[in-house]
């Protein structure tokens, strides 16, 4: 799918998910149905969510946990889908430097640190080491309600 300067603009204007269809299409001189079609197109070919986010440190007994993994082979594509399928997971990522990827998690008295390292995490073979890094202070830190 193309991403031109229109998608862009109502991507822009969906970060207040709530924002009506024709009150983009009013701010962007641009018909309501352009709006509704691009949209629907940009959720299907997977550009786009439109989804509620929480502050995990304001609600009571959950927290945000980032997780550094480190493989023992390259397969990391695989291993990230089989990570991004874990109870708990947000989201993963493929990235340079001394990890291999990077995982967030939404963590509660229901799936606890220990719970998420030695039930869910032991599921995927070959990995190397994980080491946890626990947010204390999130500034602009919101993750979909996945538990």
């Amino acid at each position: 799918m193309k991403i031109d300067k229109t998608n862009i603009n109502i991507i822009k204007h969906l970060r207040d998910g709530r924002k009506s269809y024709k009150k983009i299409a009013e701010d962007l001189n641009i018909t309501e149905n352009t709006v509704r079609s691009r949209v629907n197109k940009l959720i299907e070919d997977k550009v786009l969510d439109i989804t509620g986010l929480v502050d995990a440190e304001a609600i009571p007994g959950h927290q945000e946990v980032i997780f550094g993994v480190k493989l023992d082979d390259m397969d990391l594509l695989k291993k990230g889908d089989e990570f991004s399928s874990l109870r708990g997971v947000s989201s993963v990522s493929i990235v340079t430097g001394r990890y291999d990827l990077i995982i967030r998690v939404l963590l509660n008295e229901n799936l606890t640190l220990l719970q998420f390292i030695t039930e869910q995490v032991t599921k995927i073979d070959g990995v190397k080491s994980v080491e946890s890094f626990v947010v204390y202070k999130g500034f602009n830190l919101k993750t979909p309600y996945i538990l």
